[in-house]
């Protein structure tokens, strides 16, 4: 029986003595560079990196046969907090991740005892993942290896040079900005920091505070919204009356207000800039029956049940626009049906037989009410139909907003997608209408095991993406590259358009120290933006032993931003 083993480890052997994959310049041959993201290190590699990795060794592969000089490096990723917080979870004896290392891993017991620093970690799996790589037979040239953060001190070098460059172009900017935040180990969170959620958007809702009177006394419910122009077609309020909501004080913007939200809110709002102080805990149901004042109409509506609120979405405060909201539509036609329910909080049911609904958008192909038409033609009869609603909501919300026209004044004419947002600027200047940030699902955890929030963060430094005349060049640059499928063209305008300021640095995990600001350290991805170009340089430094502090600023613009120069060649050498 042949050995394929023993065939493959003699190969190995062989390409790593004869280093054929290191390659040499060759005037003669036309050069093929290929890099693939390099791997991060919180555990072993696994059947998806054989996918990644394979894909990129067999165009290397292939190249080399059409007889291209092939560059193919790699490096390790360790950058940012989720090792951090494996160290942390090992420490404190977590039984899941103990579960993991030990016995998914095989982590010998004497060996994860001492992962209780991030270090041992990184040395661990680094070692671990190059045997992989070598194994499979990728054929990387090893000799430009490197790895993230400050524990390598010549790619810190080249980080520290990158950013050092970016502030003095002005792109590195510090303010307030909204993050995800680790509410107990106090820090922000980039994709990598996150076990699970790294994809689930923020959604900015806009909070209507409509006033209620109590004892003389006013108090705020504020409802949240994605859609704040039908706040001029809101019939009834909706509360859970299961739910615990808080009465509290709330200090924003120069403003003592009194307001009643979720407890799960209030916990929430104390994130984002509003000093939260809780007077009082009670039950929804305490306030079903009461009647609200419409701050944008002055129409005094109706609060009542329903179990669909969730707390622990925005405020769970909800306003009902029957007319263009598929669910208030059906809910109010589950409450006619049950009447049961309203006599529980003595409200008579001919109230609800009263509400009239108002029509707001006008929208061809609709008449006046178009969630009642849409919830008619999917056939939903209650709230147990959740699929049909969820359906109807999407098909309307988005034709009104894509073709719908406003039709109450001062707005009317105006289509919603403009109107929408000139409504609740409006109301926020008028001092009726706030923001709360909200993530689109629940499940978005750190890496340190913990259900973040969002957070308004101050004196934040941020990577400034919006700039627009970086944003010009880098739209610049995409029509100049060759995408391969070329409908992928299209996602790439799409991120260029929509991103944004973004936190690149952290007070907590493994990275690059802020040269200017030590206290923060480097986040995991804004450090392994251009480490393809360290790869033209990483086996120079490797085979030379050259050390971090040599590599200066200086040097690195030199070789990267400007023509050859003897003169300056020699006077960077005397440094």
């Amino acid at each position: 029986m042949v050995d394929f083993r023993a065939i493959e480890e003699k190969w190995q052997k062989r390409w790593n003595e004869e280093k054929i994959f290191e390659p040499r310049v060759d005037e003669n041959k036309p050069k093929f560079y290929i890099t693939v993201a390099f791997p991060y290190l919180s555990g072993h590699l696994h059947v998806g990196h054989a996918r990644t990795y394979t894909i990129p060794d067999v165009i290397a592969r292939f190249k080399r046969m059409q007889g291209y000089n092939v560059l193919f490096p790699m490096a390790w990723h360790i950058t940012g907090s989720p090792i951090v917080g494996i160290a942390e979870r090992i420490k404190h004896r977590d039984p899941q991740t103990i579960f993991v290392y030990r016995d998914v891993y095989k982590v010998p017991e004497e060996i994860l005892w001492t992962f209780e620093d991030p270090v041992n970690i990184v040395r661990y799996f680094m070692k671990a993942a190059k045997e992989t790589f070598i194994r499979a037979g990728f054929s990387v040239d090893w000799s430009r290896e490197f790895y993230t953060t400050s524990l390598h001190p010549q790619f810190n070098a080249f980080i520290t040079w990158q950013f050092l460059r970016l502030k003095e172009k002005g792109l590195i900017v510090k303010g307030a900005h909204r993050v995800r935040w680790d509410p107990v180990v106090g820090t922000p969170l980039g994709d990598h920091d996150l076990m699970d959620g790294e994809d689930v958007p923020i959604l900015e809702y806009i909070l209507i505070k409509f006033i209620l009177e109590e004892n003389g006394e006013v108090v705020y419910l504020p409802a949240a919204t994605l859609r704040p122009e039908t706040v001029y077609g809101v019939t009834n309020m909706w509360l859970n009356p299961n739910a615990t909501y808080v009465k509290a004080k709330v200090k924003y913007k120069g403003r003592e207000e009194i307001w009643v939200v979720s407890k799960e809110a209030a916990y929430k709002l104390g994130f984002q800039d509003k000093e939260i102080e809780v007077l009082e805990e009670f039950k929804g149901e305490k306030l079903i029956g009461r009647y609200v004042k419409n701050p944008v109409t002055g129409d005094e509506v109706i609060i009542l049940p329903a179990n669909f609120v969730d707390p622990d979405n925005a405020t769970g405060v909800v306003m009902s626009v029957p007319a263009h909201a598929p669910f208030d539509h059906i809910a109010l036609e589950d409450l006619k049906r049950n009447t049961e329910i309203l006599l529980k909080y003595d409200i008579d049911p001919r109230i609800i037989e009263g509400i009239t609904y108002i029509s707001l958008i006008e929208l061809e192909g609709y008449g006046e009410f178009p969630a009642v038409e849409e919830v008619k033609k999917l056939g939903a009869k209650s709230q147990e139909d959740r699929e049909k609603l969820e359906q109807a909501t999407k098909t309307i919300y988005k034709a009104e907003y894509h073709r719908g026209i406003f039709k109450i004044e001062p707005y009317k004419g105006i289509p919603v997608s403009k109107v929408k947002d000139m409504i609740a600027e409006d109301m926020k200047k008028r001092g009726i209408a706030d923001i709360m940030y909200e993530f689109a699902e629940k499940n978005v955890i750190s890496r340190f095991g913990n259900r973040a929030v969002i957070k308004i963060i101050h004196d934040q430094w941020f990577i400034d993406y919006g700039n627009p005349e970086w944003k010009a060049r880098a739209f610049e640059c995409l029509e100049q590259m060759k995408i391969l499928p070329e409908t992928r063209r299209t996602q790439f305008r799409a991120v260029f358009d929509w991103l944004d300021k973004k936190a690149c640095a952290r007070k907590i995990g493994l990275g690059t120290p802020l040269p200017w600001d030590p206290e923060w350290v480097i986040e995991s991805l804004s450090d392994s933006t251009i480490y393809m170009a360290y790869y033209t340089i990483s086996r120079a430094i490797n085979k030379y032993g050259i050390k971090g502090e040599q590599l200066i600023p200086e040097l690195f613009d030199y070789i990267f931003l400007e023509e050859r120069d003897e003169k300056k060649e020699k006077t960077l050498s005397e440094k």
